[in-house]
């Protein structure tokens, strides 16, 4: 199993339909209450690639697509239209969007993150998948420049500085990002006559952990 640094065509993931899932565990005791847990410390992501498909010529793409990752061997990036930046709202990419660490005056490498957060609780969700020339980094609220003062592993998504950030100083950073996946089936059913008349094949993606 390897990952193929590709993204999936974007134009046929758009319209898809999927997001993130949680695992609870729930065990309802003799008295009435619950208890509930969690295996997962992060969610995980589903999305259905049929979707999307609007065309003979999208079919094509997509078998293509599918051939070339042997099925469910090799992942691939997906790009999630409802949560695909580190910006809010729509809004262009800024370096301040996301408190990604703080720095301790002797580490350099920093993953990316995004923080979703409500009310008192929040979530971080590690980013390993930024897209290239997307990235922004800023120290105590300064952008500071790639290639100068820093680089980026874009396959991991990490941080390196040529310098350790000061002690207190707050790193932040701005992102687009893909999440990494592979089909969640080694058969594409197709009916061409189904397919002209509005009914596209189920094609399961599932998120995978990097």
């Amino acid at each position: 199993m390897a990952f193929h640094d590709i993204r999936f065509p974007a134009n046929l993931s758009f319209g898809s339909v999927g997001g993130p899932e949680r695992r609870t565990e729930i065990v309802t005791l003799a008295n009435g209450f619950e208890e509930r847990n969690t295996p997962w410390v992060h969610s995980r992501r589903r999305y259905d690639a049929g979707l999307g498909l609007r065309s003979l010529s999208d079919l094509e793409t997509l078998v293509a697509f599918f051939e070339a990752r042997m099925g469910q061997l090799h992942g691939f990036r997906w790009k999630d239209w409802g949560d695909y930046s580190s910006a809010i709202g729509g809004h262009d990419v800024s370096a301040m969007d996301q408190d990604i660490a703080i720095g301790d005056g002797e580490t350099v490498e920093f993953p990316l993150c995004k923080i979703y957060r409500s009310g008192p609780a929040s979530y971080s969700r590690p980013i390993t998948k930024p897209v290239a020339g997307s990235v922004r980094v800023a120290l105590g609220g300064d952008s500071v420049r790639e290639g100068v003062d820093w680089a980026i592993d874009g396959p991991a998504g990490v941080i390196t500085f040529n310098a350790p950030p000061e002690a207190g100083v707050v790193i932040s950073a701005g992102y687009e990002f893909d999440v990494p996946v592979r089909f969640d089936t080694d058969r594409i059913q197709i009916s061409i006559a189904n397919f002209r008349a509005g009914e596209v094949p189920n094609v399961p993606v599932i998120e995978v952990r990097q």
